[in-house]
């Protein structure tokens, strides 16, 4: 087997890293927090079941930072593959991401958004500056949705997609 790669000792790191991460399919989510304000992240992942805890990134320097620094419980929307305008929506930047949006005010008002297949929402244990981001790791406190059996919103290479089962 032979394996083929683009020399790489001219690109920066960053740069490396981007072209590597492009090619790897993530699940698309919505995080709120009360304000309301929010934003479209790849980043969301379960740390443990005992405790219930989970985690997602921000870059610090994005326009919805300091409200995610000071909030006190913060809501994470796992969109399903009809739900591309929600996730451009979220990811653009001054803009009215809720205008046009159905949500309803959840526990301490955060924006519980409508129709998601599912939704959690936890409480900051834990929020730490790394590298150019914020890592924030949130307990969970309760979860719903309307448990659609749609599939998931992926995000890939650059684009929105969707997830095709393998038979």
């Amino acid at each position: 087997m032979t394996v083929t790669s683009t020399p790489s000792d001219t690109l920066a790191p960053a740069d490396l890293l981007r072209r590597t991460l492009r090619r790897h399919a993530a699940g698309v989510t919505v995080l709120t927090v009360p304000g309301p304000a929010g934003f479209t992240a790849t980043s969301f992942t379960s740390v443990s079941l005992e405790p219930a805890l989970v985690s997602f990134y921000l870059s610090s320097t994005a326009s919805t930072a300091g409200a995610v620094l000071d909030a006190d419980i913060f809501a994470v929307h796992v969109l399903g593959e009809h739900q591309n305008a929600i996730a451009e929506r979220f990811a653009r930047s001054g803009v009215d991401r809720f205008a046009g949006t159905g949500w309803s005010p959840g526990p301490q008002q955060v924006p519980l958004l409508d129709g998601v297949p599912a939704w959690l929402t936890a409480r900051p244990v834990l929020r730490q500056e790394v590298g150019d981001h914020l890592l924030v790791v949130g307990e969970v406190l309760d979860a719903g949705g309307d448990g659609g059996a749609g599939l998931p919103l992926l995000h890939h290479s650059g684009a929105f997609g969707a997830f095709r089962p393998l038979h």
